[in-house]
């Protein structure tokens, strides 16, 4: 292998991403992502993160599938006129993902209000952005013990009982409508939520009884004008609303990929940021650490025990090894 195909770091460069990548990483267990998921695969990623809650009503069963669900993702085709001298054409967009029951006006409306390069244009940046923090926010091995390098049957049993926890207190799926139709929107979709499951909250502008002439988003603090689509998390109550570009991870700050969001402490998380809040996330792998064995570094982060190590020739950290010194 010659120089040229290693990164800064020591690690192989990704041919799939030519280079904009951090590389392969020498250890089998690092889940870096390198080669680019199907749409099947990531509905079916959905499909088990939204099954068995109380949004199983966005998936299917899959037909020969054992009992398995895939995500019921709603796509968009807009077909626009176009007329040209004498004969009109048609100028037909395709978007990979919408908020699920809306009008077109609506879900066009919504659309508009996203930065461009978020808008999930099949063919564009804003659409393999949806992809990539797919991964990045809904990592599968957080769910899926299949996906994880190596898990005893003890760790499983964490994991499953950490899955079914969050989808009983904190999973969601935002809701698109105009201000004030909140509750409405809600009780259509996802009436299956219990009382004890969702805690009204106010944001001091409007009250619980009728429609409103002025609504305040819940992120910004910017008003949210009557006749513009807004977000609403039905874990945080029918009178918390987002602007589109508001409905984003109080930690990472990114807009939250499909409207999926993980209610918390009274702030929206996303899967990642959420799951590392309850379990601790090891460095080197990525993986949840489900195990009650793990190590502590010096920068005070916990790790599996068995990937505190040299990532290139596998020593403890807390034994100096000489690859650091090497030039």
């Amino acid at each position: 292998m010659s120089m040229e195909q290693l990164t800064a770091g020591g690690t192989m460069i990704c041919l799939t991403c030519e280079g904009l990548c951090t590389g392969f990483q020498p250890h089998s267990w690092s889940q870096e992502e390198h080669a680019p998921s199907s749409d099947l695969e990531d509905d079916r990623k959905m499909g088990r993160l939204l099954a068995d809650s109380h949004f199983s009503h966005l998936t299917a069963k899959v037909k020969g599938g054992h009992g398995c669900r895939v995500y019921k993702r709603n796509r968009m085709i807009v077909t626009n006129p176009v007329v040209s001298r004498k004969d009109p054409t048609f100028h037909t967009v395709t978007y990979d993902w919408a908020p699920a029951g809306l009008t077109q006006k609506l879900a066009m409306q919504y659309m508009d209000m996203l930065p461009e390069d978020r808008c999930p244009v099949a063919g564009t940046e804003g659409a393999a952005h949806r992809r990539r923090q797919l991964a990045r926010q809904l990592p599968v091995y957080d769910q899926d013990p299949s996906h994880c390098h190596t898990i005893s049957e003890a760790e499983k049993q964490a994991m499953a009982s950490f899955v079914k926890n969050f989808k009983e207190e904190a999973l969601g799926v935002g809701v698109v409508v105009l201000p004030g139709e909140g509750k409405k929107a809600q009780e259509k979709n996802c009436a299956s939520l219990s009382e004890q499951a969702i805690q009204p909250t106010s944001n001091g502008t409007v009250e619980n009884n009728d429609k409103k002439s002025v609504y305040q988003c819940s992120g910004c603090g910017e008003v949210a004008p009557e006749e513009s689509p807004v977000v609403y998390a039905e874990r945080a109550g029918d009178q918390k609303m987002w602007h589109p570009t508001c409905f984003v991870c109080a930690e990472c700050g990114e807009m939250l990929v499909d409207l999926v969001y993980f209610w918390k402490d009274g702030s929206l998380l996303c899967g990642r940021h959420y799951g590392q809040s309850v379990r601790p996330r090891c460095p080197g792998c990525d993986e949840l650490i489900f195990s009650e064995l793990y190590y502590k570094g010096s920068d005070g982060q916990l790790w599996h025990k068995e990937h505190y190590c040299c990532w290139e020739c596998g020593q403890n950290l807390g034994t100096p090894c000489s690859c650091s010194k090497k030039t």
